[in-house]
């Protein structure tokens, strides 16, 4: 049997509360993580297209018979 969230006058429990604040401290982290660097997240983006760019000439050249 679990344990209630709340005592019977109404006091939340040690767990309860430790529970809710590293729910919360988690969901923070992930935020950040998410959020990342905005320039880093440029420069990547601008490094995959330009790899893109570059296969695709490489396809081209060889559909050619270049």
């Amino acid at each position: 049997m679990t344990e209630p969230d709340y005592t019977e006058d109404g006091v939340p429990t040690f767990d309860f509360v430790r529970d809710k604040i590293e729910g919360r401290h988690l969901t923070s982290e992930a935020a950040t993580e998410l959020a990342g660097d905005p320039q880093n997240t440029q420069d990547q983006f601008d490094r995959r297209e330009e790899a893109g760019r570059d296969r695709l000439e490489e396809i081209r050249r060889s559909l050619r018979g270049e």
